[in-house]
């Protein structure tokens, strides 16, 4: 990592002669701040927050009232108030799905979800996401 890129984290370079605690300490700094970019690079307006759970995608019809398809479980990234991230291990075969994400008691809330984006990641993995286009009563959902 870079100096520059360093400083912009706050992050002082590491002694030499650091301890092996102190030498763990900047590494999963240097991770983490990869991981929650804050510099002037941060392409996104709106602010994200992590997401790690679990998510179910169903395939949906245009009108996002119609099942069309398998549902495929996907782990979350993160989420905005307006989209979501998450991995995948195979490429998606839908742009519109419903997202379906639970809270932490349990209870689910669903969201029209246009997967716009797609990248291979080099763990083989895909990184997918996209724009909440409303929210979805599951109860009124055809299957």
């Amino acid at each position: 990592m870079s100096t520059a890129l360093l400083e912009t984290y706050d992050l002082p370079l590491l002694d030499a002669a650091a301890s092996p605690d102190e030498q763990i300490r900047w590494q999963v700094r240097e991770l983490l701040a990869g991981l929650f970019p804050t510099g002037p690079f941060e392409r996104r307006g709106e602010q994200r927050f992590p997401y790690p759970r679990l998510i179910q995608l169903l395939p949906t019809t245009a009108e996002g009232t119609q099942v069309n398809g398998q549902r495929v479980i996907v782990s979350g990234k993160h989420i905005s108030e307006s989209g979501l991230s998450f991995f995948h291990p195979e490429p998606l075969a839908h742009r519109l799905v419903i997202a379906t994400l639970e809270k932490a008691d349990r209870t689910k809330h669903a969201f029209l979800l246009d997967v716009d984006w797609c990248r291979f990641t080099h763990h083989g993995w895909y990184e997918s996401g996209g724009k909440f286009l409303r929210t979805v009563d599951l109860a009124e959902l055809k299957r």
